[in-house]
């Protein structure tokens, strides 16, 4: 971990603190849209679009905790949850399988949308705080990869759990309702694959590429100028 000038610390907060926020938004939108994917032996995978994008959340959250330490990181999901909660209600809401609704939308309460959203406040809250405790447990160790990797098992698991449990057990959507767990251990899955084959070797780029840009930041120098 590096020193940083409060000022710097403020600037990664409040950009982490948006890149949150606008990835929760679009999960929780894009998960209303699920697909079939059907093997050659007929078997059926069933997901939705929102298990590609979430994954983002677990790079993001490593990174600061490997860069800023446990503290930033837990502030950032402190500042995230309401606003991730209200915006993606109101996006959800306005935006009813990819249509417009209008903004009359906002003022009819919706128990489907507001199910997800809730859901995704909980899993993402319970997800991220056992991803850090994970990670920081590991991430002094030599081997750079195991305590990104041993994370993201781990905050997965929780945060698919807790979120398709809470929204769509006894949903109104029969399809949801009906295919939830295996939706859930599809999507867990789907999780896995794209982190382990493009976020894991991701972090380690970014890692290295950021450690070369601030050690820069916080040499002597630098801090003395800031």
């Amino acid at each position: 971990m590096y020193t940083f000038t409060f000022q710097q610390q403020k600037t990664a907060l409040f950009w982490l603190i948006l890149f949150h926020i606008a990835v929760i938004a679009v999960s929780n939108y894009l998960v209303q849209f699920p697909f079939t994917i059907t093997l050659p032996n007929g078997f059926e995978v069933h997901s939705t679009w929102g298990a590609l994008s979430f994954p983002f959340i677990f790079l993001a959250t490593d990174l600061t905790v490997r860069i800023f330490g446990k503290q930033l990181a837990r502030r950032i999901i402190f500042f995230v949850m309401l606003p991730a909660l209200l915006l993606s209600y109101a996006l959800s809401v306005l935006f009813v399988q990819g249509h417009w609704s209008g903004w009359g939308a906002l003022l009819a309460f919706n128990l489907f949308v507001f199910r997800i959203a809730l859901a995704s406040f909980a899993a993402y809250a319970f997800g991220q705080l056992m991803d850090i405790v994970v990670f920081n447990k590991l991430r002094s160790l030599k081997t750079w990869w195991i305590a990104p990797t041993a994370s993201t098992f781990v905050g997965n698991a929780l945060d698919t759990l807790l979120f398709f449990a809470i929204a769509f057990h006894g949903s109104s959507d029969e399809f949801m309702a009906t295919n939830w767990q295996h939706i859930a251990f599809v999507d867990y899955l789907f999780k896995l694959v794209i982190c382990t084959v493009l976020f894991v070797p991701a972090y380690g780029v970014l890692l290295k590429f950021l450690t070369r840009k601030l050690t820069a930041l916080s040499s002597p120098s630098v801090l003395q100028n800031a």
